[in-house]
């Protein structure tokens, strides 16, 4: 199960409209920054093959300036 972190740099002045985009995706939860243009982003999906289809749905979103993965782990399943 891979859980990773990001920091989401929204394009100048879209930020709510990052977090809307964002917040439409059910493995994403955001966390907006109060005083700039970036939201720390955790994604929690099944696989990794759902995680890369999760980035690219992502990194397609227009507001997105730039994504900057911080951290990421992949819980074995037992």
């Amino acid at each position: 199960m891979p859980v990773k972190s990001y920091i989401a740099h929204a394009m100048t002045g879209k930020k709510e409209e990052l977090m809307q985009a964002l917040l439409s995706f059910e493995q994403c939860e955001v966390i907006p920054a109060e005083n700039q243009d970036v939201v720390a982003l955790v994604t929690d999906t099944p696989n990794d093959m759902e995680e890369e289809i999760l980035k690219q749905k992502i990194e397609a979103i227009q507001s997105l300036k730039l994504l900057s993965l911080v951290s990421g782990f992949n819980t074995p399943q037992n």
